[in-house]
């Protein structure tokens, strides 16, 4: 049998894979109160669940139209139960499938606005990580100006292996970061990593992350919502890079 705390984290790791998937934190536990009961009532549900009988019903609504549930009657009492989970990806792959079959003609549309900058916006830092693994897809070298004891201290683990994918990949990086413990160790340990770093004076105090590469301008805020921020310009990249060579030249 298992433990009530190994229960709690395998829901938990379900939750996340299906906060992942796209359903919110409440259509999750939803779904995964479904799956536990069978068919079940909105009472029993909403007791598994942990939620209000009127938010219940909501949830179970929109559920219902993205196909994770379904319901029927018996003794006029509407009982829901949990689609299929291999049913509910084969679903998903016929929605993946029909956006492949229009690719031509959305990468014909795509490319009439290339040349427009276009800007994404990102909370979180799972939202981060996303832009980091896109350099690591995309780039033939990496600029930064950042500030290290930021950087670590909320992406520390990540980062490191970050740096270690980068380096297998052969992309060289220069960084521009503030006076710091942090920031001598970045330099010290340069050479080995594919990175040349430079260091500005206390006086220049800075936070958070900028990156360069390709023709895109990364930015991110490690205060509060941690928000994350990818411009894609030929124009505004070519004008940050010459700001950043300049810097460049001046740090030591």
């Amino acid at each position: 049998m298992l433990s009530v705390l190994s229960t709690y984290i395998i829901n938990m790791k379900f939750e996340n894979i299906l906060q992942n998937y796209g359903l919110s934190r409440k259509e999750a536990d939803v779904y995964l109160a479904c799956l536990e009961l069978g068919s079940a009532s909105v009472q029993k549900i909403s007791k598994k669940a942990g939620l209000a009988r009127s938010t219940v019903y909501e949830v179970l609504d929109d559920l219902n139209n993205q196909n994770f549930v379904n319901s029927f009657r018996r003794k006029k009492i509407k009982y829901y139960s949990a689609e299929d989970p291999a049913q509910v990806i084969k679903l998903a792959q016929v929605k993946v499938d029909a956006m492949r079959d229009v690719l031509p003609q959305l990468n014909a549309m795509y490319g009439q606005a290339k040349d427009r900058p276009t800007v994404r916006f990102y909370q979180g830092k799972d939202g981060m990580k996303i832009i980091l693994e896109e350099i690591l897809a995309e780039a033939d070298e990496m600029l930064s100006f950042s500030s290290a004891e930021d950087l670590f201290r909320e992406l520390g683990d990540y980062f490191d292996k970050f740096v270690e994918k980068r380096i297998k990949k052969k992309i060289p990086a220069r960084v521009i970061l503030n006076e710091s413990k942090k920031a001598q160790e970045r330099k010290r340990l340069g050479p080995q990593h594919l990175r040349q770093v430079k260091i500005l004076p206390d006086k220049y105090l800075h936070q958070g992350q900028l990156s360069m590469w390709k023709n895109k301008i990364s930015m991110f805020s490690f205060t509060n919502d941690f928000v994350a921020i990818v411009i894609d310009s030929k124009e505004l990249y070519q004008t940050q890079k010459a700001m950043f060579e300049q810097l460049w030249n001046l740090a030591e």
